[in-house]
């Protein structure tokens, strides 16, 4: 993947564009991010219910309403009005 020499160039960079002072900081933050994000997919991991248990999905079909395919008495509603 990443070889000793691209990932030290690498730490120049964020070194220099973050700065000495930054960067526990934001790898602090990188580890709490992570945690959150392990344990918020375990959670949703163990919420889901077996595949074989799914339920089908509700097929909600519509049915036409009277009077909404006919047009309005008067032409009105036709576009815009040119004179």
């Amino acid at each position: 993947m990443f070889g000793l020499s691209e990932l030290a160039i690498l730490l120049i960079v964020v070194l220099i564009f973050f700065g000495a002072k930054k960067l526990p900081e934001l790898a602090r933050n990188a580890g709490k991010a992570a945690r959150i994000l392990k344990s918020e997919a375990k959670a949703m991991k163990n919420q889901d219910p077996p595949s074989g248990d799914q339920p089908t999905p509700r097929v909600i079909k519509a049915e036409p309403s009277n009077g909404a395919a006919t047009p309005p008495e008067g032409g009105a509603g036709h576009g815009p009005v040119r004179s």
